[in-house]
């Protein structure tokens, strides 16, 4: 996705994360092979992605090269979003922009938020709860810190699984409050197949 400062705007100033970075050195390889960049002003911009701080480092780096097809511009990062739903799934994946505070409410439903390939812009999420006979689940990655201690369950499960010591620094501290009723909320990492074919 290439990241335009137009399409940044008031954005530019924050923290890139891995995922920015990766997405940049994606766009500058695609433009590298279709002849936009020279081998030289390859190397130089991939290692100038790879050591940004802010996502205004990564957008001065791709200013000059062409959105490519089916590259949207960057989201915005809202402050607070809001799920409502009855009988309905809702699940956010690749991509999704993670908002400081998210409301969700929900009967007879189920919540996935996917936070492997997330744009994170923020270093904290608030997700407010409000759930009846339903499922709330959190995928998570290194670096992804989930506390539960001031969720509400009655008749509910909370499974977090064990922590696991990692060296990652901590990118997003993730907060669960509110109420869950009759339901579960589920957090875990991604399963991982050691020792088996695909």
């Amino acid at each position: 996705m290439t990241v335009l400062p137009s399409r940044v705007g008031a954005s530019s100033g924050l923290r890139a994360s891995h995922a920015d970075r990766d997405r940049v050195v994606d766009v500058l390889s695609r433009a590298a092979g279709d002849g936009r960049l020279s081998a030289e002003e390859l190397d130089e911009r991939v290692g100038a992605a790879l050591t940004a701080r802010t996502l205004g480092e990564l957008a001065a780096l791709t200013a000059d090269l062409p959105v490519m097809p089916g590259e949207g511009p960057v989201a915005e990062a809202k402050d607070v979003v809001r799920i409502e739903q009855e009988g309905a799934s809702t699940r956010r994946g690749d991509g999704w922009v993670v908002p400081r505070l998210l409301e969700i409410r929900s009967a007879w439903g189920e919540v996935t938020l996917d936070l492997r390939r997330a744009v994170i812009t923020h270093d904290t999420l608030t997700i407010d709860l409000d759930m009846r006979a339903g499922a709330l689940k959190l995928v998570t990655r290194p670096g992804i810190v989930v506390d539960t201690d001031s969720l509400v369950a009655s008749y509910a499960e909370v499974k977090t699984g064990r922590a696991v010591a990692t060296e990652a620094p901590v990118v997003l501290r993730v907060r669960v409050t509110g109420e869950i009723s009759w339901g579960q909320v589920v957090v875990r990492s991604p399963r991982r197949r050691f020792g088996r074919k695909a």
